[in-house]
């Protein structure tokens, strides 16, 4: 899987937790929550999204690098050994 597949799990997953979101005009290094108007929980549904649907395991002292979209887009890169850097 390449970070732009990574991307559009992100964009699928946090278009069902945060619909009016536009994800196109997300900056790569802003934080989610504040970007998206997304709260904690909300986050943690992303989060949880990611897991079940890529199948990796994020633990929870792990949660704070997935805080941006480029973050998060690295770390599971980095879980599922996708190369590159894309966002």
């Amino acid at each position: 899987m390449t970070p732009t597949d990574i991307r559009a799990v992100i964009k699928d997953e946090l278009a069902r937790i945060a619909p009016e979101v536009e994800f196109e005009f997300l900056e790569p290094t802003a934080d989610l929550r504040d970007a998206a108007d997304i709260d904690s929980m909300d986050f943690l549904n992303l989060v949880t999204a990611l897991h079940v649907r890529l199948g990796v395991d994020i633990p929870e002292a792990d949660t704070p690098r997935l805080v941006t979209l480029q973050g998060a887009v690295d770390y599971l890169a980095g879980k599922l050994g996708a190369g590159g850097r894309a966002v």
